[in-house]
């Protein structure tokens, strides 16, 4: 129950309080639904004016029954809902659902009938005790009847289809217009605004009305209390509109469910949660989810501060989460010459610290993953509580470990760790699915914000791809290479590996990488002096030096051989500076690792990558050098 707990503190924290121009949160005994009709009546219930508005979510009161409302003979909301409910005339024009507009007058008599009547309410009440609505929706054109004054199912003429047969379910090939949720405006110059969805003491008489008929007495299991009125039923449409999966529901009442452990199928004795604390839970979920979430498909996965105040979204790019996307790599020689990672690390805090000036260290912290298997049944698939400081912490270590140059696009290149669905995307090709993608960003969740190492098997596949060079497009192959770097750089955090290019570090990975890279560069410049283009045998030839690096290097040895002649007739400088790096590299190997023709790991891309950018560094002394950076 901690989960409702923490929602609950961030309703009572942020009610009230919401950000300039942010939703405001639905108060308790409320519930969204998307309205269709605004009538307009005044102070004593006399008919105006109204209107089609389309389909606009709008919060209106409701019962703990009518918010959840299926079956047969689904119990109304009380103050604004379908014409079927609200149009005492309904059946007189041919409505083809059952009218509720008894059930509906009786509720909302019983409300003016108590001490929290509101007059807003009782104009309501006046009007659709006349019996006209249907009447007066049909006069104003918003409603259509055919010759027969019945209401129309079908319109013929497609050049000329009324609004309304455009918002409505079709059911059969027929659209029923007692289907349109009617919502009110009452004009009284004493009591504005005059939108009832908008009139907080109309929302407050209403929720005062809805506590004072309740009697399910019994121990809230979230605030330990004994309260007067316990939740039968919770709410549902969490993530969107048409959500109806639940996070707590109990509603089989047959057969052997709870015999022989409760004595009643109310669920109170499992799991009861006082009326309102569960609405004000919910209510504060929707809200985040709305405002702040991460989605994917049925998949959301939300951080909030307990206390309402902004958080850093952990499932972005370090580009997203600067939100400066110049300010990253403000000059080229930024990449080539300083250190990029002491550079992003510096900008990085300096974003963090805009963060922990409003969020305290002590402030609490909540990250919640939802998802359903099914339409009717929600479950939470990840939670964690944290304190301010350890996410700004671990939000800070994911993007400094894994940061690297990433090359996206012409337009979208930065030094960072990408987004959790470009890992996954880069992870499974055409494969991915969306099933699968949500399976891997919940996989990513436990790195990012638990600061848990990567699963060995993602690194993996990231890094197979990025060396099937021949099998992808230049920007998806550029995009997969930043990132497996990045991925494979935290994923052996010990070892320290730096953006820039190590000359000193001796590894037999990390060479065979470099060896490549002077491989490719050879024989690009080679091409471009003779004016051909084409692919290298360095690169024709990636995955196979992954697998088998010493005799497919003998290979590529062999084919550069053309390219060197070339280059020594035309660019003998050039040529003689490139043999010499040769020479120094094939000299670092220790031993006989030069000859270790087993397979190479991820860290060959780091000397590649490295390599093939100082190797693409602009000089002034080869003006007529190709200066395609290593991102074209």
């Amino acid at each position: 129950m901690s989960w409702l707990h923490k929602l609950n503190e961030t309703y009572d924290a942020c009610r009230g309080n919401e950000p300039e121009g942010a939703e405001k949160l639905l108060p308790v005994s409320h519930a969204y639904q998307q309205a269709h009709i605004e009538v307009t009546i005044d102070s004593s219930g006399q008919f105006e004016s109204a209107r089609f508005i389309g389909k606009v979510e709008t919060a209106i009161p409701a019962t703990e029954a009518s918010a959840g409302r299926v079956g047969t003979k689904p119990p109304p909301h009380p103050l604004c809902d379908k014409v079927q409910y609200c149009a005492g005339d309904y059946p007189e024009f041919g409505g083809a659902k059952p009218s509720f507009f008894t059930e509906y007058q009786e509720q909302l008599a019983n409300w003016c009938q108590s001490p929290f009547v509101h007059r807003k309410a009782q104009a309501v009440l006046n009007y659709i005790s006349s019996n006209s609505l249907t009447a007066d929706l049909v006069k104003e054109r918003v409603l259509h009847v055919g010759p027969d004054n019945m209401l129309l199912t079908r319109w013929t003429d497609p050049s000329d289809t009324p609004e309304i047969f455009k918002v409505l379910t079709a059911k059969a090939g027929e659209r029923d217009q007692g289907d349109a949720l009617i919502r009110w405006q009452v004009r009284d110059p004493d009591q504005l605004p005059s939108e009832v969805w908008l009139d907080e003491s109309l929302q407050d008489s209403w929720a005062r009305f809805d506590a004072s008929t309740k009697s399910a007495k019994g121990l809230c299991l979230v605030t330990g209390e004994l309260q007067a009125n316990l939740a039968a039923s919770h709410p549902k449409r969490i993530r969107h509109a048409g959500d109806g999966a639940k996070l707590i529901s109990a509603n089989d009442s047959s057969g052997y469910t709870f015999r022989g452990r409760f004595t009643d199928d109310t669920g109170f004795q499992a799991s009861g949660v006082g009326y309102e604390v569960t609405q004000k839970a919910h209510n504060a979920l929707r809200w985040l989810i709305h405002r702040q979430a991460y989605r994917q498909g049925d998949q959301v996965i939300v951080c909030w501060a307990v206390g309402g105040t902004p958080v850093p979204d952990p499932f972005l790019s370090t580009l997203d989460l600067i939100d400066e996307p110049g300010e990253i790599e403000s000059a080229p020689q930024l990449e080539l010459h300083a250190d990029a990672g002491q550079a992003l690390a510096q900008r990085l805090r300096q974003k963090l610290r805009g963060y922990g000036a409003q969020l305290g260290a002590t402030d609490d912290v909540v990250v919640m993953g939802l998802d359903s298997a099914t339409p009717g049944r929600m479950a939470i698939t990840y939670y964690r509580e944290l304190k301010g400081s350890e996410l700004l912490e671990r939000v800070e270590s994911w993007h400094i470990r894994h940061a690297w140059f990433q090359n996206f696009s012409k337009e979208k290149r930065f030094v960072g760790a990408p987004a959790p669905h470009d890992i996954a995307e880069c992870a499974y090709g055409r494969r991915l699915d969306e099933k699968l993608k949500k399976a891997v960003v919940e996989r990513l969740l436990p790195s990012i914000i638990d600061g848990q190492p990567l699963p060995r098997d993602l690194v993996s596949s990231v890094i197979r791809r990025a060396c099937n060079r021949v099998g992808l497009d230049h920007w998806e192959w550029e995009k997969c290479l930043g990132i497996a770097c990045g991925l494979y750089r935290g994923f052996c955090n010990r070892e320290d590996y730096q953006m820039d290019l190590e000359a000193d570090r001796c590894s037999r990975d990390y060479l065979y990488g470099r060896l490549l890279a002077l491989a490719e560069r050879i024989e690009s410049l080679a091409l471009h002096v003779g004016g051909e283009k084409r692919d290298t045998a360095a690169t024709k030839l990636m995955q196979r030096f992954a697998d088998r690096p010493a005799s497919t290097w003998r290979t590529i040895e062999l084919a550069l051989a053309p390219a060197k002649s070339r280059l020594r007739a035309k660019r003998g400088g050039a040529m003689h500076e490139l043999d010499k790096l040769h020479d120094e590299i094939v000299a670092s190997f220790r031993g006989d690792d030069f000859m270790d023709n087993k397979a190479l790991t991820g860290e060959f891309l780091l000397g590649y990558h490295c390599q093939r950018r100082a190797l693409m560094q602009p000089k002034a002394t080869e003006s007529d050098t190709p200066q395609e950076s290593t991102d074209d």
